[in-house]
């Protein structure tokens, strides 16, 4: 396998299915050792499978701080330093705000913006003796707008965001590039099962649920989980060097 992420290794967290799985299958195409994390063995064991030798599985909640220090130092101890660092792993419930309790919104910002800066903790100090990194944070165009009943996801993934822009500025000297991708509406399973619960809880059919989904994107359809990979490989690459703090959307032009 040749490619220009030859020798580096990156570690994709919510590996095992949807987005993450095709971003680890990107660069492991490009030539990358890859570690896959994840808090279930199933779903990652196939891209272990496939590419014995250069993709490593470690298991992990990235909400819990000892999980994460545990994984990180597994993945390092099986394939040398971290150069890439790709926060994909993320959660998405809804709610009226109303309704909204607080262990709900805590789990929201604990999966999606207190794993992403627990996972960064992790990575910085050896990228920044190296002089050398690529931070790319998976967040939605829910960090770029606003969306009725998400209110805490949304609240979550503006701060990746802003997390992503503070960051890029710390470490602009450093050699090391933090940015974010922000996908739309994309077909994974998190939005298949969102879609169900829209056709259990108001009685429209799975088609009806799907044009609510797809009416903001002009392009009128889902996002694919490989044209999200795309965006992030080429923020992996030597390429992107002066780019950094971006939050770039694939969402078809939803957002600008």
């Amino acid at each position: 396998m040749t490619g220009d992420l030859n020798d580096q290794h990156a570690l994709v967290t919510g590996a095992g299915q949807g987005i993450g799985e095709a971003i680890a299958r990107q660069l492991l195409a490009r030539g990358a050792k890859v570690t896959v994390l994840g808090r279930r063995p199933q779903p990652l064991q196939q891209l272990v499978d496939e590419h014995p030798g250069r993709c490593h599985m470690v298991l992990a909640d990235i909400a819990k701080a000892d999980e994460v220090q545990t994984a990180f130092a597994q993945a390092v101890a099986a394939q040398g330093a971290i150069h890439i660092l790709v926060n994909n792993a993320g959660q998405a419930l809804s709610s009226p705000f109303l309704k909204m309790d607080d262990q709900h919104w805590q789990q929201m910002l604990a999966v999606n913006l207190t794993g992403t800066m627990l996972c960064i903790q992790q990575v910085l100090p050896a990228m920044a003796q190296a002089g050398y990194g690529r931070i790319v944070n998976v967040a939605s165009t829910a960090g770029l707008t606003g969306y009725a009943y998400v209110a805490a996801y949304c609240a979550a993934k503006h701060g990746v965001i802003g997390l992503t822009r503070s960051l890029a500025l710390e470490f602009a000297q450093k050699g090391i590039t933090v940015n974010a991708v922000c996908p739309g509406y994309t077909e994974t399973e998190i939005v298949t099962t969102s879609i169900e619960r829209v056709v259990a809880k108001t009685g429209r059919t799975p088609e009806q649920a799907m044009a609510e989904f797809v009416k903001n994107n002009p392009q009128g359809r889902l996002v694919q989980p490989q044209q999200v990979a795309d965006a992030v490989l080429w923020l992996c690459g030597q390429g992107a060097g002066a780019v950094t703090g971006q939050a770039v959307a694939v969402a078809g032009g939803e957002v600008m």
